[in-house]
């Protein structure tokens, strides 16, 4: 059975369980799956400033899980999936790991332009340049009709369900409406799960980033990599698990 790693670049303990029962609960028996949690950081990325830092934090994890499988003696991971909606990290990664790496945004982007032009919903007003940035970086830049974001962060509507699912379905319906989108993405590792509970009140497909993240990290296993080299480099003053990549 294929091993997953999800990696939450959050250092919400709550955020992570969120994230492994809803992308449990979407493969079934299919994938075995594992998720670490950022050992620093912020609480819930929400900034360009709490993304950069993210980046170094999902190197740092993934340093930690390899090293504590070796430790363990156990299979290695078939694929990693970094779980938050804008894959911070996602090309370091890639560089340094022997297993394919994809993130929620990435995987969402690739299933929503398979419909055609797609919208993107989200939590959180600084996330907007950032997304477009990334849609643009991956190659989806024409295929992102538009950008929807609400007051709230991902953390903050997760806190509340209820009241979230009122909040979202309108932004979908009216993102898709004023974009003519195709579908709409609802991205955030603290939404995940809501795109089934909002989908009936909006006329297009709505597409859950964390659903779309762990099937396509699992279509992903055992699909060749580029063979890994040594980076050339010794860390500096990083943390002892993240040191042993370097050179």
């Amino acid at each position: 059975m294929p091993r997953l790693l999800l990696i939450n670049p959050n250092t919400s303990a709550g955020v992570s369980a969120l994230v492994l029962r809803h992308a449990q609960d979407a493969v079934g028996h299919r994938a075995q799956i594992e998720v670490v949690t950022a050992r620093f950081g912020a609480p819930y990325i929400a900034c360009e400033a709490s993304f950069a830092v993210a980046a170094h934090a999902v190197l740092d994890a993934w340093a930690a899980a390899q090293l504590a499988v070796q430790t363990a003696g156990q299979a290695p991971y078939d694929a990693v999936l970094i779980a938050c909606f804008g894959d911070p990290g996602l090309l370091a990664l890639r560089q340094m790991c022997p297993v394919p790496v994809t993130g929620l945004a990435e995987a969402a982007f690739l299933q929503a332009s398979g419909q055609g032009r797609f919208a993107i919903v989200t939590g959180g007003a600084a996330w907007e340049p950032m997304l477009a940035r990334l849609a643009h970086s991956l190659g989806y830049g024409q295929s992102l009709a538009a950008i929807h974001t609400v007051a709230a962060t991902g953390a903050e509507l997760a806190r509340d369900p209820v009241a979230a699912h009122a909040l979202l379905c309108d932004a979908c319906s009216t993102v898709a409406a004023a974009s003519g989108a195709a579908s709409v993405i609802l991205g955030g590792a603290g939404l995940a799960g809501m795109a089934q509970a909002v989908q009936p009140g909006v006329p297009v497909p709505v597409i859950d980033s964390v659903v779309a993240g762990v099937q396509h990290a699992l279509a992903l296993c055992g699909t060749p990599v580029a063979p890994h080299t040594s980076l050339g480099f010794a860390w500096q003053a990083v943390s002892s698990e993240l040191a042993a990549t370097g050179a």
